[in-house]
């Protein structure tokens, strides 16, 4: 069984700013006993030795106050087999930060490892709390997807094909407004009771293969389902656009939405490129969503984090007259936060310079070429 060791909180932190200076002068550091298999995280050189969790927080910006690169949140974290869920944080938590034979550990107090004898340390006697899922950190800022999540999106040929769609208004009428009566096709019981109503946009392709990967849909409006059938039949409680016939019905996004995941790299190599940036602008910054060609066909997963990486700029050779290719160049952080099959969109975590469409992703910390 692992044992722990607490140190006092002076003593820590000068470990904490030693590991720090050890870690960037040889780039990589093992704790055997603890994690063989990983690198000891990159602590930032203010890291604090204990914080109280507080309402607004994300699991990104805890993470960005105690390490270099907040990805690496899972090498951090120690792991309580007695919890569903390791890496759920509610305000209120206490999280502390330890030594555990030379690797840096953070914990709830909670949770907290075995303290020795004589170390000034705060006691707590065991206490219960009730918190619903819901309750949790979200792990990026909820505010910037919100729009997002009801707005425009990329959905693949299967979903858009076998969805419902709007087969007629009532009363002879061409366009659909709020409190109208709706007849809709192919749409079966148990497939829900509200839908957002889209148009397709834009076709999406891969940049590097030509390969068909998806379309942008427009939300026109909202349905609610009265009667099931052939035809069923709905009333349309909102409309924020023309809403016409043909026009398809795709479940709310906001209905599906977990925001309880944490941040991580890829397990495995992953290279993709940017094909969309949300509503239509022509680059980005950071809390700015991005579509990119890769998904869970390609094992990306909800949280992996990618490197952004700004497409290098062809220019002409002055003495050959041939074009050239500058080196690609870092330009930010995303963090994928819904994965389809061949299609994944994530937030800007960080930017450091212009993010745009065909700009590049892969996961973190692999060479460039």
């Amino acid at each position: 069984m692992t044992q722990y060791k607490a140190v006092a909180p002076h003593a820590l932190r000068s470990w904490a700013v030693s590991l720090l200076v050890a870690l960037t002068m040889t780039g990589t550091a093992r704790a055997q006993d603890v994690a063989p298999e990983t690198a000891a995280p990159v602590l930032r050189e203010d890291v604090p030795l204990r914080y109280v969790v507080k309402p607004g927080d994300t699991l990104w910006g805890i993470a960005s106050r105690y390490l270099a690169d907040a990805w690496q949140w899972p090498e951090l974290w120690y792991v309580n087999g007695k919890l569903a869920n390791p890496h759920a944080i509610y305000p209120g938590d206490v999280l502390e930060l330890h030594n555990v034979r030379g690797r840096p550990v953070l914990s709830r107090q909670q949770d907290a490892v075995p303290f020795e004898a004589g170390v000034d340390v705060e006691r707590r006697s065991p206490q219960q709390r009730e918190s619903v899922l819901g309750a949790a950190l979200p792990a990026i800022p909820m505010d910037a997807i919100r729009n997002f999540l009801n707005g425009p999106r990329v959905v693949d040929l299967e979903t858009l094909k076998g969805a419902p769609y709007l087969l007629a208004f009532a009363d002879d009428r061409l366009l659909g407004a709020a409190q109208m009566t709706v007849y809709i096709k192919k749409l079966a019981e148990g497939q829900g009771t509200i839908f957002s109503t889209v148009r397709r946009g834009a076709t999406y392709k891969d940049p590097d293969t030509g390969d068909l990967l998806g379309y942008e849909v427009i939300p026109t409006g909202e349905v609610e389902i009265k009667n099931y059938g052939t035809p069923s039949v709905g009333v349309m409680t909102e409309s924020t656009r023309e809403v016409l016939a043909g026009d398809r019905m795709l479940p709310l996004e906001a209905d599906n939405f977990q925001a309880n995941f944490y941040p991580h790299a890829p397990s495995k190599p992953v290279e993709g490129r940017i094909i969309s940036l949300y509503d239509g602008v022509s680059q980005t910054g950071q809390y700015e969503i991005v579509a990119i060609n890769r998904g869970n066909k390609h094992g990306l997963e909800v949280g992996h984090v990618l490197t952004v990486l700004q497409a290098g700029k062809k220019v002409k050779d002055p003495v050959t007259g041939r074009s050239e290719r500058l080196p690609k160049q870092d330009a930010g952080v995303m963090m994928v936060f819904k994965v389809m099959t061949d299609i994944s969109y994530g937030l800007v975590m960080e930017a450091s310079r212009a993010i745009h469409v065909l700009d590049y992703v892969q996961q973190p910390d692999r060479p460039q070429e």
